[in-house]
């Protein structure tokens, strides 16, 4: 039997990942040549190398585990209660992400827009049932992958896990100033923060949205902005 060499003498673990690695370089580029626009390719490129460096062929690999989606408004890519097998990039569009609870009140914990990565991430991370619904507000297009594909993407491509483990921190970052702000902070000044965050969305949102999120009554955001 003879013996397997490559770069040395190396595993066939080793050789299996290379394989597998080439093989989605290939099936990247087949689906940069047709299934994505370049505007699309371009967005999620740019977003990733905010953060890491990539090659065209590393990029092509990366893209080859994420699949594209159109969803329209109204329409839910995770309700509360089901299995969640996906996180999402936003392309384009805007996205509600919430919880309603025991007494059917509704808590909005974040509107997602372009350049955003969105899921029930306890639910996705751990394989169990939602406990947020994510829907949407626009028209939206989003990058889609799976917890399985995730997982062979962090082994096969570290610098990818690098990647998310940053953008995991900038979450919970933003996540702690919103916590801190609904806690310590006035109606007035929580509404003047999103104003200077997220200027765009007071144009986007309704104000009985945003006064949900803001955890005000629809009345004192319309004193708020009158």
């Amino acid at each position: 039997m003879p013996h397997l060499h490559y770069r040395g003498q190396e595993s066939v673990a080793h050789l299996n990942r290379q394989q597998a690695i080439e093989d989605g370089i290939m099936f990247g580029k087949l689906l940069i040549s047709g299934l994505f626009t370049t505007t699309m390719q371009e967005k999620l490129r740019e977003h990733f190398e905010k953060i890491i460096s990539l090659t065209d062929e590393e990029f092509a690999f990366v893209l080859s585990h994420f699949t594209f989606r159109k969803f329209k408004k109204h329409q839910y890519l995770i309700q509360q209660g089901d299995p969640v097998n996906h996180t999402f990039f936003v392309v384009s569009g805007l996205l509600r992400l919430s919880h309603t609870d025991a007494n059917d009140k509704e808590h909005i914990l974040l509107f997602a827009m372009e350049d955003w990565w969105v899921s029930d991430d306890h639910a996705f991370l751990t394989g169990t049932n939602a406990t947020m619904s994510l829907d949407c507000l626009e028209d939206t297009g989003v990058f889609c992958i799976t917890r399985e594909d995730n997982r062979k993407l962090f082994a096969a491509m570290p610098k990818m896990e690098h990647f998310f483990l940053k953008k995991s921190h900038f979450g919970y970052i933003a996540l702690q100033r919103r916590l801190l702000a609904l806690l310590s902070s006035s109606a007035a000044e929580r509404y003047q923060q999103l104003l200077m965050q997220y200027p765009s969305l007071i144009q986007r949102v309704n104000k009985t949205l945003l006064a949900a999120y803001l955890g005000v009554s629809r009345e004192t955001l319309s004193r708020l902005t009158s």
